[in-house]
């Protein structure tokens, strides 16, 4: 091999790159983890699921610019008229921000109109359901911080003695 290529087992530790020194289990770049990082990822997902299969959306009367039920199509001139300068000249900066400002002003007014609602759950229900998302939560944290499972080991602050 010439003098500017050595191999990567060949070369100090110090010199290697840093994808060299991980494995596929190391988790955010901690040793081991994967497992737990793993468990914790599924009782956040079936958590945050049963959670949001509880939710009930529900839309209510558009309310800006005038009268219930009667404002929503005002909120589309900003949005219309900067499309229809974008067709004109498509680098125009007034039309670039009217078709912005026209949809950001359409997706405040559908997500300001909506109604959220908890269904009626039974409290053993509902600690399942925040507990599963909440240990998920804390296991994928506690597997990607530094250390990863090694929590055991002896001399670690909270390791046997």
């Amino acid at each position: 091999m010439g003098s500017g290529t050595q191999a990567l087992h060949r070369l100090p530790p110090r010199d290697k790159p840093d994808f060299a020194m991980h494995d596929l289990r190391d988790v955010g770049g901690t040793p081991g983890g994967l497992g737990t990082f793993l468990f914790g990822l599924g009782l956040a997902i079936v958590g945050g699921y049963l959670l949001l299969d509880r939710v009930t959306v529900t839309g209510g009367y558009w309310g800006w610019f005038g009268a219930y039920d009667s404002s929503f199509g005002i909120t589309l001139i900003p949005l219309v008229i900067g499309i229809g300068l974008l067709f004109f000249d498509g680098r125009s900066v007034a039309g670039t921000i009217l078709t912005w400002g026209g949809l950001l002003i359409v997706v405040a007014g559908v997500i300001a109109n909506m109604r959220i609602h908890f269904q009626p759950t039974s409290l053993f229900q509902t600690l399942v359901i925040l507990t599963l998302l909440a240990s998920g939560v804390g296991l994928m944290a506690r597997a990607a911080r530094t250390g990863g499972d090694d929590d055991d080991e002896p001399g670690s602050a909270r390791g046997g003695r």
